[in-house]
């Protein structure tokens, strides 16, 4: 039987439920909301939640979605940024909620505004920034980075377009400054677009002057920022090199996230919209070792297994991503009661002095499409 709560009840209330008592609670509001509700649900989710969104995708998929959508209240089942980017594309004019404010992204955290303040400052002590580099960030940051590229003549990019938006970029200027994760630059610009490896540095935020030279520095065409995702260091050449023993007629795919070496190694490389897009169209009987996040690849090798597809995690150990993990039944049943008793929490607004800079870099990702 699930519980009954008084409507002053908190989080700490809702975290002696069951799940079970939380799906109950998430179906029954679901209902009494109806269209002026949509929950969107990020590709990493746990499955818990992830079966009670009504919208999934990966971040430029629910970027779109939230920007087209008429609910009156967005759920976020995701992470920090995730929310800021609704907030952003919907002016402020919808109520976007994040179950957890904790549910943060570890990459994100690698560049903030004064770090990459400072960068740009010491940059203009070798050159103009403002006139030979595009400062491009991955939508996986703050809301006041992408403000920071807005203001710069900058762009935010996704794994789904960052090829098409590096072309952008150096169609305007001669360099790119690529924040928060160095992977997603390098293996875009070296592997889909030939630029040598030689003419890429990465940027030690720890260190004055990035630990460059000004002459590194002039000679780069890519300044990449040190930052990485947590979930796809893990993934290795040698996990590969095990599965092309045992499996020699079968394919690796592998998310951008990932370091050079592996992207290098893998048959076929991209967004998780291309890696649930590339392994659902393939033949019964192929076997696939795929190298992104765990509950997403759990879900594709469920979908897959009765049509006689096999899809394996890439890494022995858990890679899952630990923050997205945060929002639980427990946060999603709690936010959505509260808006049926016309209350809201964990509300994400996002200033429109940072929004507004924020929205042309972000309305310029939305154009530039590979």
């Amino acid at each position: 039987m699930t519980a009954a709560l008084k409507f002053d009840a908190t989080i700490d209330q809702y975290s002696f439920l069951s799940d079970e008592e939380c799906d109950a609670k998430i179906v029954a509001a679901k209902a009494k909301l109806g269209n002026k509700l949509a929950i969107l649900g990020h590709h990493y989710q746990r499955n818990e939640v992830f079966k009670h969104a009504d919208y999934s995708g990966d971040s430029l998929k629910l970027s779109q979605m939230a920007a087209n959508s008429t609910a009156e209240y967005i759920v976020f089942c995701g992470v920090h940024f995730m929310a800021e980017v609704a907030d952003i594309l919907t002016f402020g004019k919808r109520t976007v909620i994040l179950p957890d404010l904790a549910a943060g992204c570890s990459m994100a955290d690698m560049a903030n505004l004064v770090k990459v303040n400072k960068c740009w400052e010491e940059l203009k002590t070798v050159l103009d920034p403002d006139a030979q580099v595009t400062p491009v960030t991955y939508i996986n940051s703050a809301a006041d980075l992408k403000a920071f590229c807005g203001n710069h003549g900058g762009i935010v990019c996704t794994s789904s377009n960052a090829k098409a938006v590096l072309e952008w970029s150096f169609a305007r200027r001669e360099k790119v400054l690529f924040f928060p994760d160095q992977h997603l630059g390098r293996n875009t610009a070296h592997m889909r677009m030939g630029i040598p490896l030689d003419q890429m540095v990465t940027w030690d935020f720890m260190k004055p002057m990035g630990g460059l030279t000004a002459e590194q520095i002039r000679g780069a065409k890519m300044i990449l920022w040190k930052g990485f995702c947590s979930v796809h260091q893990m993934f290795h050449v040698n996990h590969i090199a095990k599965f092309r023993e045992r499996t020699p007629n079968g394919y690796v795919i592998s998310h951008p996230e990932n370091e050079l070496a592996v992207c290098e190694k893998s048959d076929f490389v991209g967004s998780t919209e291309y890696i649930l897009r590339t392994v659902r169209s393939s033949q019964p009987g192929a076997h696939w070792l795929v190298g992104t996040e765990l509950n997403l690849v759990n879900r594709l090798a469920d979908e897959m297994k009765p049509k006689g597809v096999t899809v394996e995690f890439m890494s022995p150990m858990v890679c899952m991503c630990s923050t997205m993990f945060r929002t639980d039944p427990q946060h999603l049943a709690w936010v959505l009661e509260n808006l049926v008793e016309g209350k809201t929490v964990n509300r994400i607004r996002v200033p429109e002095e940072i929004a507004a800079p924020s929205r042309a870099a972000l309305d310029l990702m939305l154009e530039v499409v590979d």
